[in-house]
């Protein structure tokens, strides 16, 4: 047990397991505050893993107030999942302009602006993201299948599985391998594990060849956006 990413998955094991908050800090020895109640705090107890609780304690009210702190949770719970679908409908259908000024926020924040470059690049993991930012370069920007270069990085731990995040991403997006230049293995200084390894995909780089022109329109659009507030 010496990551906190290891002592995190253990503790939400053990609290699913009907563990309470002290004996984790114990068998984890940690500190029974902190880290471990916020790790676990989105863990509801089922009333069986209560009882257990309760029959462990020497104070009566103890069943009580688990049973309280449980409905608690439950209601937060309920409330994140409302405040979410409100936030759905917010969204509704999106406009082509809707579209244009969404891209290009998420241009702005992970593409390449680097004034010395007029390479036209984004990169990002987040599977949702690529495919919104693929449909954002196809209808907004014009950009063919064809154009598009595309380049994987990942952890080197997991480059026995190259070949098969390199397919993900592949079939994510509808492009052909063979526009994929060699992946790139990042060497980390620390051993990081992975809750779901089998689940990581690293990130994709999306590059526009022969996109200088459409980037100096792109460093327009940002350059109107950015004065928008003044």
């Amino acid at each position: 047990m010496n990551t906190v990413t290891t002592k995190k998955l253990l503790s939400q094991e053990l609290r699913r397991s009907g563990w309470s908050i002290g004996e984790i800090a114990k068998e984890l020895d940690m500190l029974k505050s902190g880290s471990i109640s916020k790790w676990c705090r989105d863990i509801v107890l089922t009333p069986e893993q209560i009882e257990r609780l309760s029959e462990r304690q020497t104070s009566g009210s103890y069943k009580g107030r688990m049973v309280a702190a449980e409905r608690l949770r439950a209601d937060r719970l309920r409330e994140v999942k409302l405040t979410r679908e409100e936030g759905l409908k917010d969204i509704g259908k999106l406009s082509k302009r809707d579209l244009f000024i969404g891209g290009l926020g998420m241009y702005w924040s992970e593409g390449e602006t680097y004034p010395g470059s007029d390479r036209l690049s984004f990169i990002n993991s987040d599977p949702k993201m690529i495919l919104f930012m693929f449909k954002w370069f196809k209808e907004i920007c014009g950009v063919s299948d064809n154009k598009f270069s595309l380049q994987v990085k990942i952890n080197e731990i997991h480059k026995n599985r190259a070949g098969e995040i390199e397919s993900y991403w592949s079939k994510l997006i509808n492009i052909p391998l063979t526009q994929f230049t060699k992946t790139i293995l990042i060497k980390a200084k620390s051993k990081k594990i992975y809750p779901n390894p089998d689940e990581y995909f690293g990130t994709l780089r999306i590059t526009v060849r022969q996109g200088t022109k459409l980037r100096r329109k792109l460093n327009g659009w940002l350059e109107g956006l950015a004065n928008l507030p003044g």
